[in-house]
């Protein structure tokens, strides 16, 4: 049950743009509360346009207490106010999907109870709650019992059901030693045993960030937004000076213009429509990557996933599944194929290695059915022996070339020069060669190779054709390293690789200004993880590559790196394209409201007047409604993100430019204009 809770709580943490009525009220109430100036600091644009409503709504008090036209600043207040909230709400609409999410994982979470062992020599164990485990703690965690939290195997072997973390129903095998030996607090032990060392305190546990991350809580800007804010925050002065100037302007051409007015005009020329989805797009960029199954533990590594230039993969685990696999048995000649494959079913029955299950799903997906008989003797694998199988009236054997033909009482040599070839060729591809025997013949050749991940080549071409490189880094000999670089297609290898060469070439990369990603999920693979730009760990490595790595995927898939690029090249053009429509407008709005001000003093500023609006008031008006209204509008838009498409940056900047560029200098003339009417109906009604 514990499991179910944590599966729904994670689903909901990783489901898509759901506007639900709770998370909406939840949005609007937050809103409310980032009037406070203190949080609007941060947003200078947002800021002043507080400031603004401020004075306007003092404004509003004053013509009502003195007797005077109260209507037009009010409504002007009015529509500031809604400017300003209607920002706020983008932000929280964002926040809120994360929050609603970290409320179902952690009402999901139960109060587990660990086995710590107290005395390692005996093995006595004493309940104790999850929470109170410190890190170096071990604990017993048996068949049906959860993880209670994040750490190392130090002993045992045992499935493990990761479905509460990564949404895969199928357990995975988990032991000590290795690359497979990190598990996760809230997973479930299905069968077996473990002895677990604690690794992370409370509240630090993968889980616990998991939760931080996607309510937002350590979302941190990316330098692309300090960038842009920087930019809004300079625009913002530089048409406060402007603004300022238009009083002396006013005065010389004989017209009074009114300090409400000019705050209303210096709204509607600041770019208050990025201003106000800025935060709500770096936000929902971290939540795309969660639809996608990956933790961003960085706001800058999602913005850098859109400017990736190479990807280093490690090879196992990553593109490879980490275990040899039997791919084919080789029948010996005068050997029927079924006899040699049932001979290998037969020898590995026992077999509970991934390499024997492996040998026993090939047998089976090709028909050969057998089972252990009662009155068997299994002889276990040996170090010294190097064979492995059962003795059942006949006997069944595999292992190691040369330790099976001492067990037939022959030389090497005399193996047949068939099998002899396909043993040569097994070596030379990389991969592991086992002779199976039945009685005291050789009946075949076991192929056990490092399989590549299904679909893993086609989404390496899909890489190459946004432009990314891609380069696989193992620690195989150069002759195995070509073969499954040749498999899994990617561009170049790297073999014989130590921990050092892999930082050593993302470093070279970096010189050359191109931004790094690389892939990885063993220890090795720590200090690369850490130096590249998009570090992503696969969630079945270790502790040391989760926590080096700036992303987590939890579905361990490498290519998942397409859908990350493309989140982050999706939030790089949706900011560029909110901005772009967002100056676009503020080019619009000039022209509404600077010759309708002016137009009665300055007959020649007509020219400019194309939109023939009613009056500076209706312009006025109509104007600040166009901006608040293109908020909320837009706000669907910058939670979704502009859709990626894998084109050229020319013809990308371009396509973008028509839509948002122009749509933003038309939609405010007729926005604005449809509004100027209704407006001016509502005053003559």
């Amino acid at each position: 049950m514990a499991t179910l809770a944590l599966e729904t709580g994670r689903r909901s943490a990783v489901s898509g743009a759901n506007f639900s009525g709770s998370i909406v009220a939840s949005a609007a109430a937050d809103a409310v509360k980032k009037l406070n100036p203190r949080h609007l600091t941060s947003n200078p644009v947002i800021l002043a346009t507080e400031v603004v409503a401020v004075l306007a709504t003092i404004s509003t008090v004053t013509a009502i207490a003195s007797g005077h036209a109260w209507l037009f600043p009010l409504q002007i207040a009015f529509w500031l106010w809604a400017t300003v909230l209607f920002a706020n709400f983008a932000e929280s609409i964002a926040e809120g999907r994360g929050k609603a999410a970290a409320d179902a994982l952690r009402a999901a979470r139960v109060d587990t109870m660990a086995k710590l062992v107290v005395d390692p020599s005996t093995g006595m164990t004493v309940p104790t709650s999850a929470y109170k485990l410190a890190v170096g703690d071990v604990v017993l965690v048996e068949a049906g019992d959860m993880i209670p939290a994040d750490g190392e195997i130090i002993e045992g072997v045992a499935s493990v059901n990761e479905a509460a973390i990564t949404g895969e129903s199928a357990p995975v095998i988990r032991e000590s030693g290795g690359d497979r030996s990190a598990v996760t607090g809230g997973t479930t032990v299905v069968s077996d045993w473990l002895k677990v060392r604690v690794t992370a305190a409370q509240g630090s546990s993968f889980l616990d960030r998991m939760i931080a991350m996607v309510e937002g809580a350590d979302r941190r800007k990316t330098p692309n937004e300090i960038a842009l804010a920087v930019l809004l925050a300079g625009l913002t002065l530089v048409f406060l000076i402007v603004v300022t100037t238009l009083v002396g302007l006013g005065h010389y051409a004989g017209v009074n213009v009114d300090p409400l007015v000019l705050g209303a005009l210096f709204i509607c020329l600041i770019p208050t429509t990025i201003g106000g989805l800025l935060s709500a797009v770096g936000i929902a960029g971290m939540d795309r990557l969660l639809k996608f199954n990956v933790l961003a533990t960085s706001g800058r590594a999602v913005e850098a996933a859109g400017d990736v230039d190479t990807l280093l993969l490690d090879k196992t685990g990553t593109i490879t599944f980490g275990n040899r696999m039997a791919t084919e048995v080789i029948a010996a000649p005068g050997v029927a194929a079924p006899v040699a494959l049932r001979a290998a079913l037969m020898a590995s029955l026992a077999d509970e290695t991934p390499e024997g299950r492996s040998i026993v799903d090939l047998a089976r997906s090709s028909g050969v059915v057998g089972e252990i008989p009662a009155d068997a003797t299994v002889i276990p694998f040996s170090a010294t022996t190097r064979l492995s199988g059962i003795d059942a009236g006949s006997r069944w054997r595999k292992g190691a070339v040369d330790a099976m033909m001492r067990y037939l009482g022959r030389e090497p040599s005399q193996m047949p020069v068939e099998l002899a070839a396909a043993v040569d060729r097994i070596a030379r591809s990389g991969g592991t060669p086992l002779a199976v025997s039945e009685g005291d013949h050789l009946v075949g050749v076991i192929h056990l190779k490092d399989v590549v991940k299904p679909g893993v080549k086609e989404r390496f071409a899909d890489l190459r054709r946004m432009g990314v490189r891609t380069v696989m880094i193992t620690g195989d000999n150069p002759v195995t390293a070509a073969a499954i670089a040749s498999e899994a297609g990617v561009d170049d290898f790297l073999a014989e690789a130590t921990p050092e060469d892999k930082l050593r070439m993302i470093r070279e990369e970096q010189g050359k200004g191109r931004l790094v990603a690389m892939c990885g999920d063993g220890a090795n693979d720590a200090p690369a993880l850490a130096q590249a730009d998009v570090g992503v760990a696969m969630q079945t490595g270790t502790q040391a590559a989760r926590e080096a790595g700036n992303m987590v995927d939890l579905d361990s898939d490498p290519t998942k790196v397409i859908e990350i690029v493309e989140v982050g090249k999706q939030l790089l053009i949706t900011r560029g394209a909110l901005t772009t429509f967002s100056i676009a407008n503020d080019v619009a709005k000039y022209f509404a409201i600077i010759p309708a001000i002016f137009v009665v003093a300055l007959p020649a500023l007509g020219a400019l007047n194309i939109m023939h609006l009613s009056s500076p008031q209706s312009a006025i008006l109509s104007a600040i409604i166009f901006n608040a209204l293109i908020i909320m509008a837009l706000i669907p838009l910058a939670l979704r993100g502009v859709k990626y498409r894998a084109i050229g940056a020319q013809r990308l900047l371009t396509r973008n430019l028509l839509i948002y560029g122009l749509g933003g200098v038309i939609a405010p003339f007729i926005g604005i204009k449809l509004l100027d009417l209704l407006v001016t109906f509502t005053h003559l009604a």
